[in-house]
């Protein structure tokens, strides 16, 4: 009798153009919702010189473990953002929904191949009501 094997669906973002503040809280918030390579109290650190700075992580989007709906804590960003997102699409797609209920998102660029599809995003704050 053959098992099932445990499929993941794992989610690279890339964060940059982007404070290493802001880096952290988005992570934060994405380690509340998925698994993660990173822990949630993980705090990106700027590097020094004149080069852009990136900061990556790996989300595992196949369980879910924070709450759905938009939440009144998601944290405010102290500019825009860029995250490129890239994996499967359904991985890809289901931490695009985390994203939207967070943040205003908008799509700047996708790129998609055989199996695995590469998201350009803007995140910004959302307006406080």
């Amino acid at each position: 009798m053959n098992t099932p094997l445990s499929h993941t669906l794992p989610v690279e973002v890339v964060v940059s153009d982007c404070s290493a503040a802001d880096a952290g809280s988005l992570f934060a918030e994405l380690c509340r919702r998925f698994g993660s390579d990173r822990a949630a109290d993980e705090t990106p650190h700027e590097s020094a010189g004149a080069r852009p700075t990136i900061w990556a992580g790996t989300f595992d989007t196949s369980v879910a473990h924070g709450t759905a709906g938009p939440m009144a804590s998601s944290p405010p960003l102290s500019g825009p953002v860029k995250a490129e997102l890239q994996g499967e699409p359904l991985a890809v797609e289901r931490l695009r929904h985390a994203l939207d209920e967070m943040f205003l998102v908008r799509q700047l660029g996708v790129v998609a191949g055989d199996q695995e599809v590469d998201v350009e995003l803007r995140l910004e704050s959302r307006p406080r009501t």
